[in-house]
């Protein structure tokens, strides 16, 4: 971790964040209603439990130094082929960085954060920085949400405002969440672990702490891609405050199929039409799409290029699986209206990706999220075990579609399945009012 960004931590101002008149959630005056919000939040008492605020604030030279690193980039030559199938494509790349050294501003990303209440708070040795957004009804329900890689908690901004206040989303009071979003350890903000140990399970458990220690005696827990492993662990370790879990991308695969798959075997037979698309879709995955998570998985340390050169960051982060080719589709030009399955697809803008990859450049996370997959020993596909009250919503355009008889044997108690509309592997990114009306529906349930 670098110098300035530890005295950034340290550094608070106790003024309320300016109002930016371009919030992400159109409310000019959520800077000052937010920190209203966080007043009746219980608050510890112990020094090795404190929880301090956390404003982001990075100087110049660190944005100089990135203009300058890109604007040095040595290129390779073309791919040789018209798709992407030998990877993120040269002419996409050098457009995105083009951009973002010349028109990108990142001081927008930073006041977008600002405006919000953050904090961080030592859990095992490590801080872990979170957000922290209390809605105007009492009697809202509690709600961590993880995200997951190449992502960030940039993910989850959009939702804030309609989980909060959704009244002026399309929903009741009775609908309200105070929401909670931290940073997965080795990932924005928060602490890199300098030693073994901090995996999924581990972060499951401190997600709980997290809970106890803001005073929440109940809550439910949401998440994707590696935010779905933590959740699913939390709904595993069935802690007595976890009322419930939603997650959009169900760990479902049966142990039958998850062998046929590992040993390339064809489709099952006596299969449903839902569950032969499913198994098509994560051969593909294994088959074409996973070598990013593969060596993340084993050999993370490798990836020096991350920390060095941001043009070999972006790439990395840009080259996911999702099946409507997110976040890299938000970057090919002419994106707007495109659409696969006839679908939307170019639903976010290059500067919410050029968001989340300039977090990741500034507090040099590459190589520590990579750890993330080295110390994960959970699969985010192969059948989950919860027995508490479970959510699932499947987007349409998902790495794969979890089938609703492969979903309810995973998870015993599902309260609520949906097929949603529109929205991928980003789902709270790219469809933040989908994914808003989603959540609200599954935990509707649980509420008292």
């Amino acid at each position: 971790m670098s110098k300035n960004i530890l005295l950034n931590r340290r550094r608070f101002c106790g003024a309320a964040a300016a109002t930016i008149a371009a919030c992400p959630f159109g409310l000019s005056s959520f800077a000052e209603r937010a920190n209203a919000m966080t007043e009746g939040a219980q608050q510890p008492v112990s020094a090795g439990t404190a929880i301090r605020p956390f404003r982001v604030n990075f100087p110049d030279a660190d944005l100089d130094d990135l203009r300058r690193r890109i604007n040095a980039t040595r290129w390779p030559d073309r791919e040789t082929v018209n798709d992407d199938s030998q990877g993120v494509p040269l002419e996409m790349l050098q457009g995105l960085v083009t951009y973002w050294a010349t028109d990108y501003d990142w001081r927008k990303c930073e006041a977008k954060l600002n405006a919000l209440p953050q904090y961080v708070s030592e859990i095992d040795g490590l801080d872990i920085q979170f957000i922290h957004v209390r809605s105007k009804h009492e009697q809202a329900l509690p709600l961590i949400v993880t995200h997951g890689w190449p992502g960030s908690i940039i993910e989850q901004l959009k939702i804030i405002e309609p989980l909060t206040d959704p009244t002026a989303f399309g929903g009741s009071a009775s609908d309200a969440f105070h929401i909670v979003i931290p940073s997965i350890p080795g990932y924005g903000f928060s602490g890199k672990p300098s030693v073994t140990g901090w995996g999924t399970d581990h972060t499951a458990r401190a997600w709980i702490v997290l809970m106890k220690r803001l005073g929440y005696t109940h809550f439910v827990a949401q998440g994707g891609d590696i935010g779905s492993v933590v959740t699913t662990l939390m709904a595993e370790q069935a802690p007595p405050e976890l009322l419930g879990m939603h997650t959009s991308l169900p760990a479902t695969v049966p142990p039958a199929i998850a062998k046929s798959l590992s040993c390339g075997d064809p489709v099952p037979a006596g299969l449903s039409a839902d569950e032969k698309h499913a198994y098509q879709q994560l051969q593909l995955l294994y088959g074409k799409q996973f070598a990013y998570a593969a060596f993340m998985h084993t050999r993370p340390q490798t990836l020096y290029g991350m920390a060095d050169s941001p043009v070999g960051l972006a790439a990395w982060l840009l080259d996911h699986g999702d099946g409507w080719g997110q976040p890299a589709a938000a970057v090919v030009s002419a994106v707007a209206g495109h659409t696969v399955d006839g679908h939307t697809a170019g639903a976010l803008t290059r500067d919410d990706v050029l968001d989340n990859i300039t977090l990741y450049w500034l507090t040099n996370t590459g190589v520590s999220a990579a750890r993330s997959y080295w110390e994960n020993k959970t699969s985010p596909f192969n059948a989950a075990n919860v027995v508490i009250p479970a959510a699932a919503t499947v987007f349409p355009g998902e790495i794969y579609l979890a089938p609703e008889s492969w979903t309810r044997l995973a998870f015993h108690k599902l309260i609520y399945f949906n097929k949603a509309a529109e929205g991928g592997h980003f789902a709270a990114w790219e469809q933040p009012q989908i994914f808003s009306e989603e959540l609200r529906a599954g935990f509707r349930p649980l509420r008292k």
